[in-house]
């Protein structure tokens, strides 16, 4: 994977004596393509204003610390995998196959099941702290400005698309025409994989959270403001209306009850997390067997595994599983005609 224009590609062991020496020596190697400090970042609870180049960068919740990685810093600390970590280390595999490219260490893993673990986070000493895709409240953001700058999201929890999260992320490191550069290279990929699936172009698809199958009389999907139906969008899949109109505003998610499945009947194809045995339990069920889709077979269905986790877009799971995704829907766009 290429870097930014201007950055140096410095192998940096976490936690080793000379890791700050190294990220001190890769800002400065790209500093003429990136902005002066201080620097000032607009988000949901006000303002964070970054007085010079951060050093050490520690992230928390969900794909953040990808930003620094993809751009070649190494954190100090990020959150603890914790879906589709396959071999239990902790680390999807997009992000170990990065920290190997960088010829680095797995730095301090946060693990957040009960939340922000702010003791962690404060223990690795950072210059930054990065969330620009996550669920902070101002109560969370507050007690991390004790421990350092914090970019929070700019929208709402869980509602940044990932080009937001590149561009605030690498905003406040002081990276943002690495970041453009960065967005700019994985949208070349993204047009490149769709204009090879035209079978996607047009159709409307709708991510359904989970179908439970025990009880299938509420149906609970990710709404038209969540990044997993925004990266439909990206791939050439309109947002049915019937989605759009059930979408609260400023709400990932929303539900509907089965017995008004009929209001789905303009969506094409559905995207869910289960396995053939759900399939057939929805196909069979009265209600929700009458959405064309279902009737169809126009499902795509996830695991939860690698593949499942990155249908939620991040900077470096795109490009990882964007070929098979893609087949994934045309297959569905297929049924659906």
């Amino acid at each position: 994977m290429s870097i930014g224009a201007g950055m140096m590609r410095i192998p940096l062991l976490a936690g080793s004596p000379g890791a700050a020496l190294a990220l001190v020596l890769a800002c400065a190697a790209c500093s003429a393509g990136a902005q002066d400090f201080p620097v000032t970042v607009e988000h949901s609870f006000g303002t964070t204003t970054i007085a010079q180049r951060p050093v050490r960068v520690a992230t928390v919740a969900w794909a953040n610390h990808e930003v620094p990685l993809a751009l070649g810093i190494v954190p100090v600390g990020f959150a603890r995998a914790n879906f589709g970590d396959d071999d239990g280390d902790g680390v999807l595999p997009w992000v170990a196959e990065r920290l190997d490219e960088l010829g680095a260490e797995v730095p301090t893993l946060f693990d957040e099941g009960d939340g922000i673990d702010f003791e962690a986070v404060a223990a690795t000493r950072p210059d930054i702290i990065l969330a620009g895709y996550s669920g902070l409240t101002r109560s969370d953001y507050e007690i991390l400005s004790r421990i350092a700058p914090v970019i929070p999201h700019r929208d709402g929890p869980w509602s940044t698309a990932w080009r937001e999260v590149i561009r605030l992320n690498a905003a406040g490191l002081g990276m943002e025409a690495e970041g453009a550069a960065l967005v700019g290279r994985i949208e070349a990929r993204i047009d490149e994989a769709a204009a090879a699936h035209p079978d996607i172009a047009g159709k409307t698809a709708m991510f359904v959270t989970h179908l439970e199958a025990r009880d299938l009389s509420v149906i609970r999907f990710y709404s038209a403001n969540d990044t997993r139906s925004r990266f439909l969008n990206d791939l050439g899949l309109d947002m049915p209306r019937s989605v759009l109109e059930a979408s609260a505003p400023g709400s990932y998610s929303g539900e509907i009850s089965a017995e008004r499945i009929d209001a789905f009947a303009d969506v094409d194809m559905v995207i869910t997390y289960g396995n053939e045995g759900l399939l057939d339990r929805v196909s069979d069920n009265p209600l929700t067997s009458r959405m064309p889709a279902v009737a169809n077979g126009a499902v795509v269905l996830l695991g939860n595994d690698p593949a499942g986790t990155a249908a939620n877009p991040t900077p470096l799971s795109i490009e990882w599983v964007l070929e098979d995704y893609v087949d994934r829907l045309a297959d569905a766009a297929r049924k659906s005609e």
